[in-house]
């Protein structure tokens, strides 16, 4: 088999159908998409069945219970039998020709995994995002697309979907995601394949198209599960700190973790009740355990707006412990 498409699915039955007439406009007696219901309750796993049915190349696995997106992809990934992997969510879709086209480039470069653009739509809006690298159209040592710190590279564009992979990532466990993240579990897998693939490149593709603003998607969604960044990002420091280059890499990763602490305080009036202020309190200790030279320089080249929210979070950490 030369590519498997893992393709994740949970309550999208209004935009599956989209994913699936993608799917059957890219299929090809070499390509096989393996589906994953991860215990679907609005009628996605009957309309992937219906589907599913008599259809070559095409495998459905259900979750008898919700385990989340981490482990939903990594129950495609253990059943995939391609040289090449990518992945697609089931409320987004291809474009007609897109795998022929993401296959051919990996083939072309022979590398380890190839990323691409994106477009983004939000209801009729159609909106294209770049990959931020570059270099296009050549192979890359992927360690040197992390910094630098100050400006976004490709661990700040950590959409699995957006790549093709060569199934020897797989075999080493690069490709896993960690299983305790229901959210977020992006950020340090893309910092692991940058950090420990050999090969890369960057191509202008545009043939998958990523849903915004979809209610039941896990972004949308305002409980504890959103605090999963915090986590995901503690993940990050402590492998970063056993890797040769750490003292490197690390004011890169703080100064995006801190970032994307701001923008989740910015928007804590979408959380449920009582989770904006859990919020809090772990943002503020999750900065006690930082490095405090790195931050202590993150915070200082942060915008003064941002440098203002971080501030905000060590003073209420000060305030908490003289209590």
């Amino acid at each position: 088999m030369k590519l498997s498409v893992i393709v994740p699915f949970h309550n999208v039955r209004p935009y599956a159908p989209d994913a699936l007439r993608s799917l059957a406009a890219n299929a090809r007696p070499e390509y096989e998409f393996v589906l994953v219901d991860d215990c679907s309750t609005d009628g996605t796993h009957e309309l992937l069945a219906s589907w599913a049915t008599g259809r070559p190349g095409v495998r459905l696995i259900r979750h008898e219970r919700n385990l989340g997106i981490s482990a939903t992809r990594n129950s495609g990934m253990a059943a995939a039998d391609g040289r090449y992997l990518t992945f697609l969510d089931g409320d987004d879709w291809y474009a007609p020709g897109h795998l022929d086209r993401l296959v051919a480039a990996i083939e072309e470069f022979g590398c380890d995994f190839v990323r691409t653009d994106h477009v983004r739509s939000t209801g009729h809006r159609r909106e294209i995002h770049r990959a931020p690298e570059a270099r296009r159209d050549e192979v890359l040592d992927p360690r040197d697309s992390i910094l630098p710190a100050d400006r976004s590279t490709m661990v700040d564009y950590p959409y699995s979907w957006a790549g093709i992979y060569h199934r020897r990532l797989l075999e080493r466990g690069v490709l896993r995601f960690d299983e305790d993240l229901r959210t977020a579990e992006d950020r340090p897998w893309v910092w692991r394949l940058h950090r420990s693939a050999e090969s890369y490149a960057v191509t202008g593709l545009r043939g998958v198209f990523y849903r915004r603003a979809v209610a039941t998607s896990l972004t949308q969604i305002g409980d504890a599960r959103q605090l999963d960044f915090v986590p995901a990002f503690d993940l990050l420091l402590a492998e970063l700190a056993t890797d040769p280059d750490a003292e490197l890499l690390l004011p890169k990763a703080i100064r995006t973790y801190l970032a994307v602490i701001v923008h989740h305080r910015r928007n804590a009036d979408r959380l449920q009740r009582g989770v904006a202020r859990t919020m809090r309190t772990l943002c503020a200790d999750a900065l006690r355990r930082m490095p405090q030279h790195h931050l202590a320089e993150a915070v200082a080249a942060l915008d003064p707006g941002r440098a203002a929210v971080v501030r905000r979070l060590r003073g209420s950490l000060t305030a908490m412990a003289a209590r």
